[in-house]
């Protein structure tokens, strides 16, 4: 984290500069990616008052600027403000990056219907029984035929002499055959 502290029409002492740098420490504990923090001090005379400007800028990685601006007539009152407004928005920012892994409505409606899938699948166990086939060598369509219709079943499944999958079919009217 870069940090620099500037003053416009003000000296800066160094106790000044250690109360600025133990302020801007405190934003680490947000465990943001800060990238810099520039403090600037400015005083301005206004109607004859001395009025003192503190100002944050900070660069935060996936996020806007952050700006802070504070007036005051004392300069560790302006800074102690300035530094609670920042903390504030750093805390936001944080809280908002923790929760935003809390689990989505859509996610909880596909888990009930997985759920809900599951169980009929586990009602259909008991009458689903897996089958081979009978055969894995190919025969021809009309042995396939003349199979299905000695067995009186409703279909016949086998691979033909091209070794496609093939399903052989008895239609509803019960004459006509269905191949796919």
């Amino acid at each position: 984290m870069n940090t620099s502290i500037v003053g416009r029409h003000i000296t800066l002492t160094e106790d000044l500069k250690k109360h600025i740098e133990g302020t801007i420490d405190t934003f680490k504990k947000y465990n943001l990616d800060i990238i810099s923090v520039n403090a600037i001090i400015s005083q301005e005379q206004k109607h004859g008052k001395n009025l003192i400007t503190f100002e944050y800028l900070l660069n935060v990685a996936h996020q806007d600027t952050i700006v802070v601006k504070q007036k005051d007539k004392d300069l560790h009152t302006a800074i102690d403000i300035a530094t609670d407004r920042v903390n504030k928005i750093l805390r936001r920012h944080s809280d908002k990056i923790k929760n935003h892994d809390a689990t989505k409505l859509t996610d909880v409606a596909i888990a009930e219907e997985e759920d809900s899938v599951s169980k009929e699948l586990e009602k259909l166990d008991n009458e689903i029984v897996p089958m081979r086939l009978d055969s894995y060598k190919p025969i021809e369509i009309g042995e396939a035929l003349n199979d299905l219709k000695q067995d009186g079943g409703a279909f016949k499944v086998f691979y033909d002499m091209d070794d496609n999958f093939r399903v052989l079919y008895k239609m509803k009217d019960g004459t006509h055959y269905g191949l796919y």
